[in-house]
């Protein structure tokens, strides 16, 4: 009896090895389990309970900050978390709604490109109907505006993508060591087409954008104010720079957007040079920036991939300092002392642009949720979404730059 329950035993030691074995065989054979991240820390747990209607784009701190200190229109204080943002910046502020959403991309192209397409594509927010507003300070055109100005642009180009020449190596009959890629004269459209060098954004939206935001009372400064005067002490140069001692504005121009943060007369006329050329004449220079092509550029492909809207984008740059320095004055002397219209810019660009804000949502239901239909071309300068371009290599053909208003400088848009 003793023997056979040892055998009894055995056997049943012997059967649980053997389901143990079987049981981690079969696990294995199982994929392995891939812990979700969260989409938003909390409560959301489906992307398309986040469907924002406005989204921010900001580019560095205090450009974010505006949004949310001391801001009695809307309340910024429900975060969420996307993977593949900023690590200064890893996070995503909204309302408590979700109407409202706020980016903060880092500075430059890179990381405005990279944080831009990691929300585009997190698959965290609904993003078919919003409208993404681009907001940040730049430095101004001094022939177009003043600082504390607020431009709401048409184009946006990338300058950046030129030959360089050193100042002291260039060619004696051009102006600026800049000539657009596979040209042989800063004249001639570029030759080579890398598709960011031109994007032209939705005219009829921004043009109720501009009609909201002239509803808005500027601010200005003392110290902002005596600064301008500089522009216009040789009363010869009131002419050239007359709009420098202008109040502040909100101006219809386009935004140059490059790495290469550039100082001095000669650098302002490559970049106003290089807007009119791919625009085909219809662009205006005035504000010098970083990150917007970058952001754009992404938007143009999550609109080919069916995420986005890009006709529902807008570009918004407040003037904080001038591009170039007055007469009388260094170069070097206005880039780094001359930063007396940053309090003013940075004001006038959350007055503005709350305002815009503020009439995309109280006419949502009428007019926006639809969108607001496009009469010009919009896109980039590979016709990625489709259309009829009105700019770029073809257009080129049959367009006489030399004969086009304003070569060396456009004219002054209107103000108001």
């Amino acid at each position: 009896m003793a023997s056979r329950r040892l055998d009894s035993c055995l056997f049943s030691f012997l059967l649980l090895i053997l389901l143990f074995t079987l049981s981690i065989f079969i696990s294995n054979l199982r994929p392995p389990q891939i812990p979700r991240l969260p989409i938003q820390a909390g409560s959301t747990s489906s992307s398309t309970d986040v469907t924002p209607k406005i989204f921010i784009v900001a580019f560095y701190d205090e450009e974010g900050e505006i949004w949310q200190n001391d801001n009695p229109s809307f309340d910024l204080s429900s975060e969420l978390s996307v993977p593949g943002l900023s690590p200064l910046f890893p996070s995503v502020r909204c309302t408590l709604d979700h109407q409202i959403c706020m980016l903060v991309t880092g500075e430059g192209e890179i990381n405005a490109a990279v944080s831009m397409t990691a929300l585009l594509f997190s698959g965290v927010f609904d993003l078919s109907h919003t409208y993404f507003i681009l907001a940040g300070t730049a430095g101004i055109n001094p022939r177009i505006g003043s600082v504390g100005s607020v431009a709401i642009s048409r184009f946006v180009v990338q300058p950046s993508l030129q030959y360089e020449f050193d100042a002291r190596d260039k060619p004696e009959n051009f102006s600026t060591g800049y000539v657009p890629l596979g040209s042989h004269n800063s004249s001639q459209y570029p030759q080579e087409i890398y598709g960011t060098e031109v994007f032209e954004l939705n005219a009829a939206l921004r043009d109720a954008a501009i009609a909201l935001a002239r509803t808005v009372e500027l601010n200005d400064t003392e110290a902002s104010a005596a600064y301008k005067e500089l522009y216009v002490a040789d009363p010869h140069d009131y002419p050239l720079y007359g709009n420098a001692a202008s109040p502040p504005a909100v101006l219809e121009c386009d935004t140059a957007t490059s790495d290469t943060f550039i100082a001095g007369a000669w650098l302002g006329v490559a970049w106003a040079n290089y807007t009119h050329t791919v625009t085909n004449g219809r662009g205006v220079y005035c504000m010098a920036a970083q990150e917007d092509a970058a952001v754009l550029e992404a938007l143009v492909r999550a609109d080919a991939a069916g995420l986005a809207d890009f006709r529902r984008a807008l570009v918004m740059r407040a003037g904080s300092d001038y591009d170039r320095p007055p007469v009388g004055m260094s170069a070097a002397e206005n880039l780094w002392h001359g930063y007396e219209g940053y309090v003013p810019a940075l004001r006038n660009l959350f007055l503005t642009g709350s305002k815009v804000i503020e009439g995309i949502l109280d006419g949502w239901d009428d007019k926006f949720e639809m969108g607001i239909m496009a009469e010009n071309y919009v896109g980039d300068v590979l016709d990625t979404l489709g259309g009829e371009q009105d700019y770029g290599p073809a257009a080129s053909e049959t367009w006489d730059y030399d004969a086009a208003p304003g070569h060396e400088e456009p004219a002054p848009p209107e103000t108001g």
